[in-house]
């Protein structure tokens, strides 16, 4: 790559060939094809990746949160390597040893009372199935989830979700949306945590109740909730929740596909509040995403109900052994490499402290909230107003120049409306973590004129 002069950037053959080739042939999601212009991505080893100009750059995105341990991990390389030469693919009729162990092993991280694994091909089928499932076992149909949450693009779970990519797909029914706490920008007026909480929680109930507890057959969350802006659910919520479910008969679907394995620093988020969910959905993190694929993890109770009936679903891929030995290889490594330990301790040596000094240093942050290897930052015109710096569903110039100055700087943040999330590999290095707050602190620098005294 070679610069004319400071606005005009000449790329390599190999990197408008592999542009020319793609804007030709490859149709992108949630895009408008004419306005965008995928970056030609060449390799990548660990937290970096490189693009075919040779420029290197340091992935706070996880790509879209999915490389738990980074590009090219051996040990996840050469288990794939291995399973290819043994069985390459099996249909899901048949029992294997690869989705054997896979399942295995999650079910033994998930822990106590914990049964079964139904494996799909990633997140948003692994919902789809999972509200399947919660409608069997209960026999009623209404599904509750949070406005500001992402469940995934196939039917029930673009409805379900309140991420304005479900506008122009709501085709699914019996889908009803609340609001879950947000204590920066709460729906309920709430001064404190507790406050959020609990007025969350009896909002919840209202509408519990309004929509018939007799006709609800499950509440679906994210456990932190991730894409809508790594909401950290005050003390005492997600067991307010399971109370509610207990109370009225209603099966909680934990959707843990962004937040699960070692993202918080636990291998299940839930597990972080010593709450137990009905149903638990992965995908991500498992093993990755070097070979696409997700799953339900079924409690006993629930296990128990659905093993005397007829289960109306299944998918030509599922347990597929290169995804599931892949998946065994990944658990394996974050127990030997100590990989939830890590994310712990860079998220409160690291990430808690040095955010909140950016945050001292650039008005334009308006808040910082996360754990372990999952952050978001808030962006605002203003403090007092909290206005954001791009409005809801929409990226705004301001935010779309600050994306572009941090991949001149190498660096790459997962950028969702007014916030950018940092959300690296969770087994990032001190060092490498200090030198992505490094390079969001110049990024930053170039945005704070849009704040407005």
């Amino acid at each position: 790559m070679t610069e004319k002069n400071s606005k005009e950037v000449v790329h390599s053959d190999a990197f408008r060939r592999i542009e020319e080739i793609d804007h030709k042939y490859v149709m992108h999601s949630w895009s408008i094809q004419n306005e965008i212009h995928p970056l030609p991505i060449e390799r990548g080893l660990g937290s970096y990746f490189w693009d075919f100009d040779g420029k290197k750059y340091l992935d706070f995105s996880s790509q879209l949160i999915f490389t738990n341990l980074g590009f090219q991990h051996p040990k996840v390389i050469k288990a794939i390597q291995e399973q290819v030469a043994l069985l390459t693919t099996v249909a899901p009729q048949y029992a294997n040893e690869a989705r054997n162990r896979a399942a295995e092993l999650i079910v033994e991280k998930a822990g106590p009372g914990f049964s079964k694994v139904f494996f799909t091909n990633g997140g948003a089928d692994g919902n789809e199935n999972a509200i399947r499932m919660a409608r069997v076992a209960t026999g009623k149909h209404k599904i509750l989830s949070c406005y500001r949450s992402y469940h995934g693009n196939t039917t029930s779970s673009i409805t379900a979700s309140g991420d304005p990519r479900r506008w122009p797909n709501e085709f699914a029914s019996g889908h009803v949306h609340f609001f879950g706490p947000h204590s920066y920008r709460s729906s309920f007026f709430s001064q404190t945590e507790e406050e959020e909480r609990d007025r969350a929680l009896a909002h919840l109930e209202e509408v519990i109740l309004f929509e018939g507890p007799n006709h609800i057959a499950a509440i679906l969350m994210e456990t932190v909730v991730g894409g809508a802006g790594i909401l950290i659910p005050p003390a005492g919520y997600l067991q307010g929740v399971r109370d509610l479910c207990n109370k009225y008969g209603i099966k909680w679907i934990a959707d843990e596909v962004m937040c699960g394995f070692g993202r918080i620093g636990e291998w299940f988020a839930f597990q972080k509040w010593e709450v137990k969910p009905d149903l638990i959905v992965f995908a991500k993190g498992v093993n990755s995403g070097y070979v696409p694929l997700g799953g339900v993890v079924v409690s006993e109770e629930m296990a128990s109900t659905l093993d005397g009936q007829f289960f109306p679903g299944g998918l030509t891929y599922s347990g597929h052994p290169l995804a599931c030995a892949s998946a065994v290889a990944n658990i394996e490594a974050m127990v030997e490499e100590k990989i939830l330990e890590n994310a712990r301790e860079i998220g409160e040596k690291i990430f808690r402290p040095e955010l909140e000094r950016l945050m001292a240093k650039h008005k334009i942050i308006g808040d910082v909230h996360g754990i372990g290897v999952f952050w978001a930052i808030e962006l605002v015109k203003n403090r007092i107003s909290k206005e954001p710096l791009s409005p809801y569903g929409k990226i705004s110039p301001e935010m779309k120049e600050l994306f572009a100055e941090c991949l001149r700087l190498g660096f790459v943040p997962y950028m969702n409306f007014n916030r950018l999330h940092m959300c690296p590999p969770c087994n990032i290095s001190e060092t490498e973590a200090l030198e992505g707050i490094a390079a969001l602190d110049q990024a930053l620098a170039i945005v704070g004129r849009y704040y407005q005294e």
